[in-house]
């Protein structure tokens, strides 16, 4: 029997969604693409998934790169000997810091605007052009709480994310009657991640037992969002802690 084929994008340290996501999948039984800019990274991660028994492969792939992307996807509607096309796409590239607004310039601008939002569209729209033949096939977006609201400090990061959310709408509201289920995840609150543990470790110690969310249980809720029965498809789910203020 053939493994269906998910493809991870914006994988980064295993303690990230990224990697949580990618052994969700894996467990479930699907091959899954890593994908990430960095290789050493990812190859830690598949590392993980293999000696669990599951099956994955690296993809060193640059998502703010028209022809990484393409090459990505014509790797997962391929994926070799084994393995169906893919029926999963999960879109978690992004990037976030704290920039004063006049201290802001315009290469940051587009920097964080091409990794959180130019760099979804071009994998939304492979993953339209790929899947829409079949029939199927879910599209998951990493958003934020940026994707709703601006803060002080944020403005380049929710430009970024709000632009992200109305990408994932405009395709849920076109591919969704097609069969494509569209879905965009508002991660609202502090991630237990490397990321934040080695930016701001007192955050981690200041938010407590459960105050941050748990890259296993996020990951959880993406593979209910892929296991779906399309008279019940969910376009958009908000995360956080029990403790988060929102």
């Amino acid at each position: 029997m053939s493994r269906p084929t998910a493809v991870v994008i914006g994988v980064g340290a295993e303690q990230g969604i990224g990697a949580a996501v990618s052994r969700r999948f894996a467990s479930a039984g699907h091959h899954v693409l890593v994908a990430g800019r960095t290789a050493a990274k990812i190859e830690k991660v598949v590392a993980t998934i293999v000696a669990a028994g599951g099956s994955a492969t690296a993809v060193p792939t640059d998502v703010t790169q028209e022809a990484d992307v393409i090459r990505l996807f014509d790797q997962a509607m391929s994926p070799g000997a084994g393995f169906e096309p893919a029926d999963a796409v999960v879109f978690n590239a992004g990037n976030n810091a704290i920039i004063d607004f006049t201290q802001l310039t315009a290469a940051q601008f587009e920097d964080f605007w091409r990794v959180g939002c130019y760099a979804g569209f071009l994998v939304g729209r492979e993953a339209a052009r790929r899947l829409l033949p079949l029939g199927r096939g879910t599209v998951i977006f990493t958003g934020a709480s940026g994707s709703l609201r601006g803060k002080p400090g944020f403005a380049h990061f929710a430009a970024a994310k709000a632009g992200l959310r109305m990408i994932t709408q405009s395709m849920a509201r076109e591919y969704g009657p097609k069969g494509l289920h569209i879905a965009h995840v508002l991660i609202d609150g502090g991630v237990d991640g490397d990321r934040l543990r080695n930016a701001l470790p007192g955050y981690i110690e200041k938010a407590g037992n459960d105050g941050l969310l748990d890259v296993d249980a996020i990951a959880e809720n993406y593979w209910t969002l892929h296991c779906q029965q399309r008279s019940a498809w969910t376009q958009e789910l908000d995360l956080r802690p029990y403790k988060e203020a929102f």
